[in-house]
């Protein structure tokens, strides 16, 4: 399996593609020819999470032996990643729906499913490519990603890790997750600006040929951490596919009955995975785009335009308050029937103008798939107080977002009677203001004591790796203008090279 860019004919092998992660010429990597209905129940049932990864990747890192993705997924998804045995385990609200729990990872977010393994992926990836320069993975986050990026990455031998975040746009336990990160190299920074800035900014750096060749002078090649990465996206898919297998086994659904997912969605990389899903074989009826006000998807679902061109707003799910959504491209790949220069006309438009449409009977096409819905802040945090009150299940505002979507959908009568499965990102405890708001409990400074509020009510127990984290001291506590980053970048290039 061979990898080629979304806007043009570059391809390359997968190896190459986990190490460069951005193509030569600014698109994303997706597979040359997609495995299409590769996969079946009959062949996955029994399976453990482990053996479904392995079913699944098979069809993309060929370039691995099947032993050696075998210890790598061993590596990853083990007792000691992640707190519960079955990966990602279901949690049935009603007949009709379920939640599939993503958040039993180090960081208690849907990230360490992908970000777990990717290392492993990149290390391999290296020795593969003969590749002897040290690689500094540069990731962009709204919130999320960086805490499980720096926790996979740290202390990983010839690869170091620089994150940026929003200052204003995180939860306060995000920002202590990072602030708090131990390893000897990694780096971290907050920016005066949005995800939106950041990510911009990363993206002119991977293709910047000024910065490459200065890296490359000093033995330091530029990858990324984020899901335009095939070793972000495609693990995934895998949840997605144990989700279809859990679903079966419990009587949820029958073997190949349809079931619709709805994903609170930002950057578009977990609902994108939910489609390549699909597309292997997975009987996913309608994949459901959830969006707070931030509702640049959910809008161009309904009306086949994507404008950037709005306010930006800072919500209660901080995760999704982004416009410019990184693997939305290789969603337009596949809408424009892997016609590359249609997408990168699309994207020179969004680039150029803040906006790109597709036609009317891309529109129509698409829509057989996907569906966009948008709720605001003060719906989210009703929609926790529902669920906790009416069912005894927390939800954090991401997945709230979507739990909303759904209620409404099945009030406007478009869930057409399927089963639903709700992706739940991240564990609740990770927004405690949201939560303590929602549940009418007293706000503090200090997130721990929320916490200790939020559990003493709901019972739930703090989680080892937020328990751990109160005591550690703050590490990384700069504020950068985005103007500055670059600098910032190339200061770490220099200490890399210091340390040789």
């Amino acid at each position: 399996m061979n990898f080629r860019s979304t806007r043009s004919d570059e391809c390359v092998s997968p190896s190459y593609a986990l190490l460069h992660g951005l193509a030569a010429d600014g698109g994303l990597y997706v597979p040359e020819s997609f495995p299409e209905k590769v996969l079946s129940y009959k062949e996955l049932a029994g399976k453990s999470y482990q053996e479904i990864a392995e079913a699944v990747l098979s069809h993309f890192f060929t370039n691995f032996t099947a032993e050696e993705r075998k210890q790598m997924i061993a590596s990853a998804y083990n007792d000691m990643t992640f707190r519960d045995d079955r990966i990602v385990p279901l949690h049935s609200i009603d007949t009709d729906l379920s939640i599939a729990e993503l958040f039993h990872g180090r960081t208690l977010a849907f990230k360490d499913l992908a970000l777990s393994l990717f290392p492993y992926l990149l290390t391999a990836a290296k020795k593969q490519e003969k590749e002897d320069r040290d690689i500094l993975i540069l990731t962009a986050t709204s919130g999320d990603t960086g805490k499980a990026a720096l926790e996979g990455f740290k202390d990983v031998a010839g690869t170091n890790i620089m994150v940026f975040y929003p200052s204003e746009g995180v939860s306060p336990m995000q920002k202590q997750q990072m602030q708090k990160q131990e390893g000897n190299n990694v780096k971290v920074s907050a920016i005066y600006g949005n995800f939106d800035d950041a990510q911009s900014f990363l993206k002119r750096v991977f293709t910047s040929a000024e910065v490459n060749a200065y890296a490359n002078d000093k033995g330091v090649l530029f990858s990324s951490a984020n899901s335009i990465n095939i070793g972000r996206l495609f693990p995934q898919v895998a949840y997605y596919v144990s989700t279809y297998v859990s679903l079966v086994d419990n009587g949820a659904i029958s073997e190949g009955e349809t079931f619709d997912v709805i994903v609170p969605t930002g950057n578009f990389g977990n609902i994108l995975a939910g489609y390549f899903a699909k597309k292997m074989g997975v009987p996913i009826g309608k994949l459901i785009c959830a969006s707070n006000q931030n509702k640049v998807l959910a809008d161009f679902f309904e009306t086949g335009v994507y404008d950037m061109n709005r306010d930006f707003y800072t919500t209660s799910s901080p995760s999704m308050d982004i416009l410019l959504s990184s693997n939305f491209e290789r969603f337009l790949f596949y809408v424009a029937k892997e016609d590359a220069a249609k997408v990168a006309q699309w994207e020179k438009d969004l680039l150029e103008t803040g906006k790109m449409s597709v036609s009317a009977d891309e529109l129509k096409t698409l829509r057989q798939e996907f569906e966009g819905g948008w709720i605001d802040d003060d719906e989210t945090k009703a929609v926790i107080n529902h669920v906790y009150n009416d069912f005894g299940y927390l939800l954090d505002p991401h997945t709230a977002v979507a739990y909303g979507v759904g209620m409404n959908r099945h009030r406007q009568g478009l869930d057409e009677g399927r089963h639903t499965v709700i992706m739940a990102t991240a564990h609740p405890y990770k927004f405690p203001p949201v939560i303590c708001e929602a549940l009418a409990l007293r706000q503090s400074d200090d997130p721990f004591d929320m916490l200790a509020d939020i559990s003493s009510v709901t019972g739930i127990a703090l989680p080892k790796p937020l328990a751990d984290l109160k005591d550690k001291p703050i590490r990384f506590s700069d504020s950068i203008d985005k103007e500055d980053m670059k600098k910032a970048v190339l200061s770490f290039v220099d200490a890399i090279a210091a340390k040789h």
